[in-house]
Formats: structure tokens, sequence, C-alpha cells
């Protein structure tokens, strides 16, 4: 249930147009909704400012369909991450009002004002089109959030120029996602060229001694530009989290960016 609910359930209670029992009734899905083999979070858009997200991987189409069909009950938006094209289809011929990207492997349907009604845009970097899925995560993600997003794509360093001609433009945004594998260096190069924060995602985009992203993994931790952070390997959904909180805490701080 979202704030908004919330606050519009007991105006409603105080005016005298809903009951203290009717009231109760409402909120008997608070905190959680037990469906057997998950219980769903309904008080988390409350606690954190979002919603309760489902990463698909792992759970049948028709868990996720459940699942799905009782946040939309709950007047909820939803995200569903690493979802494959099969389950996207049944959960979008069984739920209404899905949008799918089969690059980012999410679906959403409706969004979270998560992002805090900030007014400024966050910049997702990505090194090369290989890099693109988790990027693309990331992209979505925020989407979700209702958070401006501009892209970067194939701006790597082995060809640094193609960064250092957008450099203009990546400083307009309030935070930078740099999405890379190999040896994950632009983090670290972009850190270094702009006074945002830096989210770095290294990827598993790489040859037999990138280790699955471990390379870069590390590199990113070892980064030479101060105050790089950094999320776990192919993880631009974690990343895009981290942005829109950075956001949501400055407008709440500071008033819309």
């Amino acid at each position: 249930m979202r704030p908004e609910a919330i606050r519009e359930l007991l105006d409603r209670v105080a005016g005298g147009q809903l009951s203290a029992a009717e009231a109760t009734e409402e909120l008997k899905g608070l905190p959680f909704t037990d469906l057997g083999f998950a219980r769903v979070d309904g008080h988390r858009e409350l606690r954190n400012g979002l919603p309760e997200v489902i990463y698909a991987e792992g759970k049948t189409a028709g868990q996720i369909v459940e699942i799905a069909r009782t946040m939309i009950n709950a007047g909820q938006a939803v995200l569903v991450t690493r979802l494959d094209s099969a389950k996207a289809s049944e959960l979008c011929n069984s739920l209404d009002g899905f949008d799918y990207s089969e690059t980012s492997r999410v679906a959403r349907r409706g969004k979270s004002p998560a992002g805090g009604n900030s007014r400024a845009s966050v910049a997702v970097v990505s090194a090369g089109t290989a890099d693109q899925a988790v990027a693309a995560e990331a992209a979505e993600t925020l989407a979700f959030m209702s958070v401006e997003v501009c892209e970067f794509v194939d701006v790597g360093v082995a060809g640094v120029h193609r960064l250092l001609a957008s450099r203009a433009a990546l400083s307009e945004s309030a935070v930078a996602i740099v999405v890379a594998g190999m040896e994950g260096a632009l983090p670290s190069v972009v850190g270094g060229i702009i006074d945002l924060p830096v989210i770095a995602v290294p990827t598993s985009v790489g040859y037999g001694a990138s280790f699955e992203g471990l390379a870069a993994l590390l590199a990113m931790m070892n980064s030479c530009a101060a105050g790089v952070t950094v999320v776990n390997i192919d993880n631009g959904f974690g990343a895009a989290v981290a942005a829109a909180a950075i956001l949501r805490t400055g407008a709440r701080v500071n008033g819309p960016a």
C-alpha cells in the first residue's frame, strides 16, 4: 500500500466517510499477504519508498502471476526483473497493463514515485554493446521509479574520446551509473572527469581471465577515483535503486532538484 493511500484512508475516517471497522478491513493486507509459496510484502513502500520487486529467476510463471496479481489488487505498481520471454508471455497474457523489455528482461506495470519527485536525471553509461542488457535493467528500473534517464552507450576506454565528447551532457545529470565488463576501467575514468556520485556496475562480459565479472568487480572496488561505489556483478537493478535513493534524499532535504 502506498503512503498516499494510507493518508487518503485516514482522511476518510477523519471525515466520517469511513468507519474504523471498514478502515481496519482495508488494512488487513498489511504488512503482508500469505500465498503459501510467498509472503507478499504490502508494507515495503511505506517503509523504504519502493514496493516489493519480483525477482523472476527461480520462480514459475504461475507464481510470478499470482504475486503480481496480489500486488495489483493492493493498488501497487509492479516491477519484475530477470524475466525470460516465455514467462513474460504468460504474465502479459494473464494480467493487463504490463510492458516487457526483452533486452533488460524487465516487465513493469505502472510507476512508483521512488525517485522522490526529483526533476534531476540519472546518467546510465555503458562501456560496450555487450554490457547493454545490464545497463537496460538499470534504465528500466529507473523509469519504473519515475526517474528521468540519460543513456550513454558504447563509450568504453578502448576509445575514450567517445566518453570525453559526452562529458558536458553527462555532467548535467545528478548521479551516474557506469556499467562495464572486461577490466572494468570505465567507472574510474568517469569518476575522474565529473563531480557526480558514481555507482559502478561490473558485468560478467569478458574473456576467461575476467572470471565472469570478478576482475571488473575487484578493479572497481580498487578504483583510484575517490567516491566511486560498487554494486554486485550484473546488478543494474541495485544500482538504479541506490541512485533513486540519492535523488529521493536530496528532494526531501532540499526540495525537488
